[in-house]
């Protein structure tokens, strides 16, 4: 992993000296590598296994060094500037360049709150038989009211836990027993193409995993924490640590929903049709299996999604708040929270099956995510944002490319938008 240009105690010589070190940073690394497998990536991952196999195993494999790049680059940036993206964004490019990624932070996170918020009534669904129109407004209220009335800090200590539910996708892929010489081929030799499906699912699937939104609560969450700066290499760590540990779990769901699905040309339209994905670990639980995953996934998603929505609109406006203040100490920070999941719900209301909107937030995500990725890598240079710890060059030129990949996806993608038959 690349380091800043300056550390005051080396990330291994400490680790020697102080075996438990990670232990005292460990958590919003965790946390936010496992709030992006949130149900958008479930449900955009199993859209992919159904409709392109294997095709996009080696995508996968290529975005986990890209997930901990964005990771490790976000946590410098909070650590060192002691404040979240939208702030620095602000301080140093202006209330124009504040605005545009505000804009862009807030779009991505309403569609993604909506479509998050269906994903756990769609949860419900599968574990009560009732339909999950009726549990989108509950979950949505009791997720607020925990928020505003409770403690951030203990919800946290629950939440870097949840990766471990996810666990039942890699023993699915096992027990499914796919062709696995045709798995590792896919893995490793990448396959292009330029039908509809591998553009969008390639889009869909750089923007549910590079979301903006995971990479902005790295920057917020790292802040909150205010650790010292001799501790910088420790922070990137668990930053990279929780985004590996989330990225092989993302692997294998598109592998057990291409060994389960795709191999049986089945497309994905419903919660339900994901579950089939489960089949081989959970038999007739199918069902039940999956829908405690994303139950689980929503509830870990939700507060994330709502909490960085008031942090960035805090932020840009200079409003005072956290997740750990009163709400009478921050009114505004906690309306802003409030009126985000309302807005969420509000996308609910469009009729759109749960399945459908969470990969059209992806595909959101993909287009607006090189944007605020740019500014990311413009502050991380920054002397005047970074000091003496700005990030080294080697990590600063992962970045860029991270950055231009995701851009050539958008791109390609709206072009074929555009011209559907072919330049």
């Amino acid at each position: 992993m690349a380091q800043t240009e300056e550390h005051s105690v080396s990330v291994w010589r400490l680790l020697k000296r102080q075996p438990m070190a990670l232990l005292w940073v460990l958590g919003p690394g965790l946390v936010a590598g496992a709030s992006d497998i949130d149900p958008t990536t479930v449900a955009t991952l199993a859209v992919i296994g159904s409709t392109t196999t294997f095709g996009l195993a080696w995508l996968m494999v290529l975005v986990i060094p890209m997930l901990v790049v964005v990771q490790v680059i976000g946590a410098a940036i909070g650590a060192v500037c002691k404040t979240g993206l939208e702030d620095v964004i602000r301080t140093h490019y202006g209330m124009a360049g504040g605005l545009l990624a505000l804009f862009l932070v807030l779009g991505v996170n309403i569609i993604t709150l909506g479509a998050d918020l269906e994903g756990g009534g769609a949860a419900l669904s599968l574990l009560t038989g009732w339909p999950y129109q009726w549990f989108i407004i509950p979950f949505a209220a009791i997720v607020g009211g925990l928020l505003v009335i409770g403690s951030y800090n203990a919800v946290q200590r629950v939440l870097r836990y949840v990766l471990l539910v996810f666990l039942a996708y890699i023993a699915a892929a096992f027990l499914a027993h796919p062709n696995w010489g045709q798995v590792l081929h896919d893995t490793l030799v990448p396959h292009l193409s330029f039908s509809s499906n591998y553009i969008s699912g390639a889009l869909a699937l750089l923007g549910t995993t590079l979301t903006s939104y995971a990479y902005v609560w790295e920057t917020i969450e790292t802040a909150q924490e205010r650790p010292p700066l001799h501790r910088l290499g420790l922070v990137q760590l668990d930053a990279g640590l929780g985004m590996v540990a989330a990225g092989i779990i993302c692997y294998f769901i598109v592998v057990a929903t291409g060994a389960t699905l795709g191999v049986h040309h089945k497309t994905v339209q419903t919660a339900q049709d994901a579950a089939a994905a489960l089949a081989p670990v959970a038999g007739q639980m199918a069902s039940v299996v999956f829908g405690i995953g994303l139950l689980a996934s929503a509830v870990l998603a939700v507060p994330v999604l709502a909490g960085t929505s008031a942090y960035v609109m805090a932020e840009a406006f200079g409003w005072r708040g956290d997740l750990d203040a009163r709400f009478s100490h921050a009114p505004a920070f906690y309306v802003a929270l409030l009126l985000s999941l309302t807005a969420g719900v509000g996308i609910t209301l469009a009729g759109v099956s749960p399945i459908q909107l969470l990969f059209f937030s992806s595909l959101a995500a993909g287009l607006a995510t090189p944007v605020t990725l740019a500014f990311m890598m413009l502050a991380a240079r920054n002397p005047n944002a970074m000091g003496k710890h700005r990030v080294g060059r080697g990590l600063a030129i992962a970045g860029w490319l991270v950055t231009l990949v995701v851009s050539a996806a958008s791109l390609i993608y709206l072009l074929q938008q555009v011209f559907p038959n072919g330049l």
